[in-house]
């Protein structure tokens, strides 16, 4: 063997027609176009190798599309590993910069008797605007303050509050949490729980029993006993669970949020904010949704709620509230 022999490194690149183009990026080829002029501008300098604004959107794309190897990406493309890293960070930003405009939580009351109204077209629950939870998203463990992520299942993750509407849209995220964060505690230091205090039309969003009952937020019957309760519960559990749906599309779309975001930890929050937009984007632009191809490895089951400092009063009126509600639901 001549040990002088040079050796090559060959990057193929894949072709990408039709019939894998929305599966390699996750949305058709005329939408991506769309994309990159509403987020990029398709302005971007071409000249010396520069990639055009497409190849940078699909660059990002094929990364939230894939469990998130760089590498893979830049095979793809036909880019280096270091070029795919950049673009996708650039490409992150411009995205997560636009979420006020395609992330909106209704906080006037001509907004919520819309927001009202959407909810009503399809579901039975009154007065309500939308759902809310939370759902983990798995990192590798930080350096500094790893343990502040380490979630009940023992995973580095980021623990995301996020409500959605009606039509399967995300009204509002909160994705700075690390994942040992109890999702009340989330709620009570949210920016919509202030919305949602403070509003005087009478809205209320759907919750699990982990933060607990006040009359702007709707909680199941924990023990429930009589025909009209175990009612509101079904119905309850039936519509609330329309946001788990919204997170499951989100996932199954961008499986990176499936997988291990493998980025420094103060870039996963604008990552995962990023998935959110494009996932309303692709509701606008009525994109198919991606069927289930494997399970989310840490999803977790309510816990009862910590100790919310609620007052005696706001629980005592959120429970008549309730008791009102089911009586309503059953005539």
């Amino acid at each position: 063997m001549n040990k002088s022999s040079k050796y090559y490194k060959l990057f193929v690149r894949r072709d990408t027609n039709c019939n894998n183009y929305r599966s390699l990026y996750r949305f058709s080829e005329v939408n991506v176009k769309w994309l990159t002029e509403h987020f990029l501008n398709d302005g971007s300098e071409t000249r010396g190798g520069a990639l055009s604004g497409e190849r940078q959107m699909r660059t990002f794309l094929r990364y939230i599309g894939d469990p998130g190897f760089q590498v893979c990406v830049g095979e793809v493309i036909g880019i280096h590993q270091t070029t795919a890293s950049k673009t996708i960070w650039e490409v992150c930003q411009k995205i997560a910069d636009k979420a006020d405009r395609w992330i909106q939580f209704p906080n006037s009351m001509d907004a919520m008797k819309h927001a009202e109204i959407l909810w009503s077209q399809n579901q039975k629950f009154p007065h309500t605007i939308g759902a809310i939870d939370c759902t983990h998203v798995a990192i590798i463990k930080p350096h500094t303050h790893g343990d502040e992520f380490i979630n009940r299942k023992g995973i580095a993750s980021f623990n995301v509050q996020a409500t959605c509407n009606g039509q399967e849209i995300f009204t509002s995220i909160d994705c700075s949490w690390p994942g040992s964060v109890h999702d009340s505690r989330i709620w009570r230091n949210s920016a919509i729980h202030n919305i949602m205090h403070e509003n005087s039309s009478g809205v209320l969003l759907l919750g699990d029993e982990g933060y607990g009952i006040v009359p702007w937020m709707m909680t199941a019957y924990r023990n429930p006993d009589t025909p009209v309760q175990l009612n509101y519960n079904k119905i309850h559990s039936r519509e609330r669970v329309v946001i788990e749906r919204v997170f499951g599309q989100v996932k199954r779309r961008f499986p990176i949020l499936k997988s291990k975001i493998r980025i420094k930890t103060d870039r996963v929050p604008a990552l995962i904010l990023a998935c959110f937009v494009l996932h309303n984007v692709a509701k606008h632009l009525g994109e198919q949704e991606f069927e289930d191809d494997f399970s989310d490895p840490i999803v977790l089951v309510p816990v009862a709620p910590v100790n919310e400092n609620r007052s005696n009063t706001l629980k005592m009126r959120g429970d008549s509230r309730r008791d009102i509600i089911s009586q309503y639901l059953i005539e």
